[in-house]
């Protein structure tokens, strides 16, 4: 299609496919996960506790393991233990959680379930006390099987907690780097 584009205009097709680069690019189109509204002086964070507002225990642990994890793993930030030696701070609260059956099987039992997880979540440069990014409603969403047993029930929450908390951690981190 670009050569026919090109043969009418009495234009190379490589200047069309130039010229279009060029035009897009100066759009601002840019790839999700290569750029960050986080600015070049930070290089250290420390990761305050998320609070637990919700009913369910351990979630607010489970999720701060996960972000600490996801901070390591992506090497954009030095983690530190003390807020004194930081330049930035995330801190925030678990104020949503739900889990919800969402596929049944002919017994109706459940063997599908979706997870609804809310936080408040500040990105903040200490030193001056700018607040970087701020979600006071961040919603993350994910479902997840569950084998069905004819044996025993046991609460698969938890499991299902720790098997959706990397997928949370890397979302969230992600929309704070970007500034979504």
């Amino acid at each position: 299609m670009i050569d026919r584009i090109a043969k009418r205009a009495g234009l190379p097709a490589f200047v069309l496919v130039l010229a279009a680069a060029a035009a897009l690019s100066a759009c601002g189109y840019n790839l999700v996960g290569r750029g960050s509204t986080v600015p070049p002086d930070i290089h250290t964070v420390f990761l305050k506790a998320l609070e637990n507002k919700t009913q369910r225990q351990q979630v607010d642990q489970v999720l701060t393991q996960a972000l600490a994890k996801e901070l390591v793993t992506r090497k954009r930030f030095t983690i530190v233990n003390e807020e004194a030696s930081a330049d930035a701070e995330i801190s925030g609260a678990v104020t949503g959680f739900n889990v919800v059956p969402v596929t049944l099987d002919q017994q109706g039992r459940a063997t599908q379930y979706e997870i609804s997880i809310t936080a408040q979540v500040k990105f903040r440069r200490l030193k001056d006390d700018t607040v970087l990014w701020n979600n006071d409603r961040y919603n993350f969403r994910a479902s997840y099987e569950v084998p069905v047993s004819n044996t025993a029930y046991f609460d698969r929450e938890n499991l299902a907690i720790e098997e959706v908390a990397p997928q949370f951690a890397q979302t969230m981190l992600s929309d704070l780097l970007e500034g979504f």
